[in-house]
């Protein structure tokens, strides 16, 4: 098979497009525009675009479905969300994050791979957007480093999708207000029990405040609601890296209502 331009299509392209089991259509979109550009209405920072087109190159020989369609959405994802922000007028940076200098390679092309590899490795599709829009947002976010940029990943890795949700949740809460309802330790239902551990997983990484709290036996349990916690400054770096702003509102609604909480 062969491109607008005739030429023969590259196992890349083939990667990107087999992301559209995760990512949808938009995906034979991207696919253009990383492996013929000149055929595509918008354009990418080739600095990017190469980054991409490489991590594609490389990954098109994976044999399983399901890790060719997540290594493909994440890369699709990153293109979507860098054409909107430079649409917006964030720029990919200039400061050397796609040099390549004492090390084999840049430390966007680590991010990418670290990404892909992330991609490839979880089981809850609905996280590929949001690593996908970590490398977007990182490339054109001149005050995160490479280090800063791997720990939001190693963060992100280490929460669930409702987990992500709920950080997303706390993010929104002065547009979508949060339930007032205190958070039992030990609720009926299992649903709203494993909820409710996952906030607390949540505090006791660090992701949230207030921190959980140390109660001697026979001593009263703290009242915590959901509407009391906020992102500490670790959870606002995931927040932001992971674009989770961009979490649907139906899936906050789902999560909250795992807690099993009245609202007012």
């Amino acid at each position: 098979m062969r491109d607008s331009r005739g030429n023969e299509r590259s196992p890349g392209r083939d990667l990107v497009e087999t992301g559209e089991l995760v990512a949808g259509s938009m995906t034979r979109a991207v696919a253009g525009l990383l492996f013929d550009p000149e055929g595509s209405a918008v354009r990418l920072d080739e600095r990017l675009a190469g980054c991409l087109r490489e991590a594609a190159t490389t990954a098109a020989d994976l044999p399983l479905t399901w890790e060719r369609a997540r290594a493909g959405a994440v890369l699709a994802f990153t293109a979507e969300l860098s054409v909107t922000r430079s649409a917006q007028g964030r720029p990919v940076r200039t400061d050397g994050f796609f040099h390549v200098s004492t090390a084999a390679r840049s430390a966007a092309e680590r991010l990418v791979e670290d990404v892909v590899q992330a991609a490839r490795a979880t089981t809850e599709e609905r996280r590929v957007r949001h690593l996908g829009y970590l490398v977007a947002e990182v490339v054109v976010s001149p005050d995160v480093d490479g280090a800063l940029a791997a720990r939001a990943l190693q963060l992100a890795q280490s929460c669930s999708w409702r987990q992500l949700v709920f950080l997303a949740a706390v993010g929104r809460r002065d547009r979508t207000p949060l339930p007032v309802g205190s958070l039992e330790d030990s609720p009926r239902a299992w649903r709203a029990w494993g909820a409710r551990e996952d906030l607390t997983d949540l505090q006791r990484a660090g992701l949230l405040d207030p921190a959980p709290v140390a109660v001697r036996p026979g001593a009263v349990q703290p009242r915590l609601r959901p509407a009391d916690l906020r992102l500490t400054r670790r959870g606002v770096l995931v927040h932001r890296l992971l674009a989770l702003d961009f979490v649907r509102e139906d899936d906050v609604a789902a999560a909250v209502a795992d807690l099993d909480l009245p609202t007012s």
